[in-house]
């Protein structure tokens, strides 16, 4: 989906469905992450826009003591919570640009379909100040692609997206090509041993299930309230006169850099 930069706090006003229909992240993602910085008990890790903890579990139960960035204030409330059995967890309501630390305070820095909110220069500067030396910088999201044996599906949503949302469907699956080049950004902030995985799967919705992904995007969020009723009423129909199922194909990239 698109981003549209001033949307960061939308998410907080749909954090239970945020929570119920955003997905985690597959387990040979934290094995590739961990292959390259080993996280245990005596590690201390930072996450920038935890959200609803998608992302977080798998860092939690290596023990380490994590501290969740949170510019939402029901989100980070809403991770406090879903993480209160995790003595070393701490959730801080705040944009990643306000934090103070030390530097070289971390071992691991993880952000998950988050980091794009922050500009890349206060960003990547940012978390390559509160690194250890050593330490790891692993950005990670997913990118969603249209139903590839559903054509149908895609063109109906193609007038859809026309009439309520011009320019904002997307183009082209996520390729190998667009994450090299993201990953490569960690060169010009003075990162090592930058490199990048990807890895793909599939979801199936229903209709009315679908539509309830789609309202936990930022741009869907910020319709008016009757146009957006309107808007998935069609996504619905259309979904619905089309087998009733959709099949959506991500593409998760992750992105690993090491401080020297």
């Amino acid at each position: 989906m698109s981003i549209i930069k001033g949307l960061e706090t939308t998410f907080n006003s749909v954090y239970t469905e945020y929570d119920r229909w955003r997905p985690a992240y597959v387990k040979e993602l934290y094995d590739d992450i961990f292959d390259v910085k080993e996280i245990n008990p005596s590690s201390n890790v930072l996450e920038v826009g935890i959200g609803t903890g998608q992302a977080t579990l798998p860092i939690l139960e290596t023990g380490c003591s994590l501290t969740a960035i949170e510019l939402g204030d029901q989100l980070a409330e809403f991770s406090k919570c879903k993480f209160k059995n995790y003595e070393k967890f701490d959730a801080k309501n705040m944009a990643f640009q306000d934090f103070e630390c030390t530097p070289n305070s971390f071992d691991l820095i993880f952000s998950a379909s988050a980091f794009h909110w922050i500009p890349e220069e206060i960003g990547y500067t940012k978390v390559f100040d509160i690194l250890k030396s050593g330490g790891v910088f692993a950005r990670f999201a997913n990118h969603p692609f249209k139903d590839k044996k559903r054509n149908n599906i895609h063109t109906a949503f193609e007038k859809i997206y026309g009439k309520y949302m011009p320019g904002s469907l997307g183009g082209n699956e996520y390729s190998e090509e667009d994450a090299k080049d993201r990953a490569n950004i960690a060169y010009k902030y003075g990162f090592i041993d930058v490199s990048y995985r990807l890895y793909r799967r599939t979801r199936t919705f229903t209709a009315d299930e679908y539509t309830l992904l789609l309202g936990t995007y930022s741009d869907h969020i910020a319709m008016e309230e009757t146009t957006r009723k309107k808007f998935f009423e069609e996504i619905r129909k259309a979904i619905n006169d089309n087998g009733g199922i959709i099949t959506i194909y991500d593409t998760i990239d992750l992105q690993l850099a090491r401080k020297p």
